[in-house]
């Protein structure tokens, strides 16, 4: 981190001199940043979208020494401790927030913010979520879904309803690295900054998720450890793995593996396979502008037919009806 803008975000603002002096909540937001509406419905203040006036991305430092009251915001924000830690209630549920840790907290989610120490930096970071949203992460995420499926028992599905996502990423060096440079050239104010910080949110983003990892909890017998291989092997391999490849490769009886694997993930290997590649696919229809017949063929479905029906059995929306719903939100 640049030790000029660390300096900055040490040295204690207005605000933080009176609270630390009375230990007490100060308002720092004015009256046209909270959404009155639905202040009048909840007992919290709701953030809305004044920040968002001369630019697309605002960051700044959380303000120490007093806590913070319970609120939610129309736009999304990301929470970085860049020093110390912080205690959190999100949803009701109490979080601990420590150096190089990032909660990334959707639309209506609600948290409240205990009282953070000298030594205790956290960074918000507001963006709306015509940049990136929860669902954009949840597609990226679910490159690997067949295996946190099985580590997690609680599968990721197209609507599960998840608004805020927490990564721990203190020993990711490059996590912290584009979150320095996000923080730097936003509080040096360096010209184009906003268009470079837009870029590095979602270089933030992928980053994230490609990393994201899960600890098996359960205790790892010879079988256990063979099936959670074979899933890996699913999320790599998926358009052209087989249940016969995979017996030769593990010297069982295909008949035998096949009731293995069914016993230990729940799911048949062929219906674990083809939700890979209907995941795999969604993405792909998502994210890119590649023709439907196209996907299909890079995801290693042969029958077209076959591929819509389940498409739709999992998605409950056709292909096409997905990507421009998707350009409209964007």
């Amino acid at each position: 981190m640049n030790q000029r803008v660390l300096n900055m975000l040490y040295t204690l603002n207005s605000i933080e001199k009176k609270q630390k002096k009375n230990a007490c909540y100060l308002e720092e937001m004015p009256k046209k940043a909270i959404d009155k509406n639905f202040s009048q419905k909840k007992e919290i203040k709701v953030l809305n979208n004044y920040f968002f006036r001369n630019k697309d991305i605002y960051v700044s430092k959380h303000n120490r020494f007093a806590p913070y009251p319970l609120h939610s915001h129309t736009f999304l924000e990301i929470n970085y401790m860049l020093e110390g830690k912080a205690d959190q209630i999100v949803n009701g549920k109490p979080i601990t927030l420590n150096r190089g840790d990032l909660l990334l907290l959707d639309v209506g989610a609600e948290h409240s913010i205990d009282t953070l120490g000298e030594g205790d930096l956290l960074i918000n970071i507001l963006f709306r979520n015509t940049n990136i949203n929860i669902d954009f992460l949840k597609d990226l995420r679910r490159s690997r879904i067949v295996l946190y499926d099985f580590l997690l028992k609680s599968p990721i599905k197209a609507n599960e309803k998840q608004n805020y996502l927490i990564f721990r990423t203190a020993k990711n060096y490059k996590i912290s690295q584009i979150m320095d440079e996000m923080i730097e050239e936003y509080f040096l104010k360096k010209e184009f900054s906003d268009t470079i910080i837009k870029s590095y949110l979602h270089i933030l983003v992928t980053n994230l998720v490609r990393d994201y990892q899960i600890v098996d909890q359960q205790p790892q017998s010879k079988t256990r450890r063979i099936v959670i291989e074979i899933l890996d092997e699913i999320d790599k391999e998926y358009n052209s793995i087989s249940l016969q490849k995979l017996a030769n490769k593990y010297g069982y009886n295909k008949n035998y593996l096949s009731n293995l694997f069914k016993k230990e993930v729940g799911k048949s290997f062929s219906d674990v396979v083809i939700q890979k590649k209907l995941t795999q696919a969604h993405t792909l229809i998502m994210s890119t502008s590649l023709p439907i017949s196209k996907i299909i063929e890079a995801v290693g479905i042969s029958n077209k037919s076959f591929f819509y029906k389940k498409y739709y059995e999992f998605y409950k929306e056709k292909p096409l009806a997905d990507r421009q719903r998707n350009l409209i939100k964007i």
